[in-house]
């Protein structure tokens, strides 16, 4: 199993988006993600800083994504 890297949020949409998934909508700093089949999960963009490994794990939860998936976005 991959160990997650750190990423921005907005690197954490960007590869979500390679998956098929769109933003629905923003309020504040948080991104909300949807795709077409029913998945849903909220992303906060905050400039300068990562999305935490344990905030991380709850997005790919939500996405009902693997690690090892979600890394092969990143690429």
């Amino acid at each position: 199993m991959a160990k997650l890297a750190r990423l921005t949020g907005q690197q954490v949409i960007a590869a979500f988006k390679k998956a098929g998934f769109q933003v629905l909508r923003v309020k504040g700093s948080h991104h909300f993600l949807s795709h077409p089949d029913g998945r849903r999960t909220v992303v906060p963009v905050h400039r300068g800083e990562v999305v935490g490994p344990g905030l991380m794990l709850k997005i790919l939860c939500d996405c009902e994504m693997e690690r090892d998936e979600f890394m092969e976005l990143l690429k």
